[in-house]
C-alpha cells in the first residue's frame, strides 16, 4: 500500500509547481507555447491516471485530449487556487468518471500494459497465469461504483494522498477514506481465488 505522498501529482507530471504556475499565467492571457509546454509536461500522467480508470487506451486519449480542450477554453478562469497539475487532474477525473457512468457495467482492462516480468520469472505458466489475473481484477473492478473505482485508482496505483484525491475529486477525505475501504474490502472478496 503505497503511503501518502504531498505533491504526487506534481513528481507525476515531471515539473515544478513554480513553473507551472508562471506558464499557466502566461496560458490564461492566451500564450499557446506556453499551455503546449503544459500539456508537453502533464499528458503523460494525465494519461496513464485517464487509462487506468477506464481500462482503454483509446478512450483515455479522447478523455485527455477533450480534457486539455476544456482546460484552454477554461484558462482565463483558472485563478491559480490549485496548482495547474491539481486542477487538471480534476478536470480529467470528471470527464473519465462521466464516461464511466454513461457506459458502465462493460470495462475492458485487456489494454492496460502490464508490467515486465523479470527474465527469471517469465516461464509460459507465469505470464499465462499474470495474464489471468489482470483478467480477474479487470472483471472484478466491474462491480465497484465509478466513484469508488476512482479513488481506488488514485489511491492505490497512483500512490495519491487522500487530501489530494479528495480535492481531486472534489469530496471531503474521509469520504474517500470510505470510498478506497470499499472498494478495497470487495476487491479482496473478488479476488480472493487469486490469493
Amino acid at each position: 500500500m503505497p503511503g501518502d505522498r504531498d505533491g504526487a501529482l506534481e513528481e507525476a507530471g515531471g515539473s515544478s509547481p513554480r513553473d507551472d504556475g508562471l506558464l499557466a499565467v502566461r496560458a490564461a492571457e492566451g500564450d499557446e507555447e506556453a499551455f503546449e509546454e503544459l500539456v508537453r509536461r502533464h499528458a503523460p500522467g494525465l494519461l496513464r491516471l485517464a487509462t487506468r480508470l477506464l481500462g482503454s487506451r483509446t478512450e483515455a486519449e479522447d478523455a485527455v485530449q477533450e480534457s486539455f480542450v476544456s482546460a484552454w477554453r477554461k484558462m482565463p478562469e483558472f485563478r491559480g487556487d490549485a496548482r495547474f497539475g491539481t486542477w487538471m487532474h480534476r478536470i480529467v477525473t470528471n470527464r473519465c468518471l462521466n464516461l464511466l457512468r454513461a457506459r458502465r457495467p462493460s470495462v475492458d482492462l485487456g489494454e492496460v500494459p502490464e508490467p515486465q516480468a523479470p527474465e527469471h520469472e517469465a516461464s509460459p505458466a507465469r505470464v499465462a497465469e499474470s495474464h489471468a489475473a489482470v483478467a480477474a481484477l479487470g472483471k472484478a473492478m466491474e462491480g465497484l461504483s465509478p466513484e469508488q473505482r476512482v479513488c481506488w485508482v488514485l489511491r492505490e496505483l497512483n500512490g495519491l494522498a487522500y487530501e489530494s484525491i479528495a480535492e481531486t475529486v472534489g469530496i471531503s477525505p474521509e469520504a474517500v477514506r470510505g470510498r478506497v475501504f470499499r472498494a478495497r474490502r470487495y476487491l479482496t472478496e473478488a479476488m480472493a481465488a487469486w490469493r
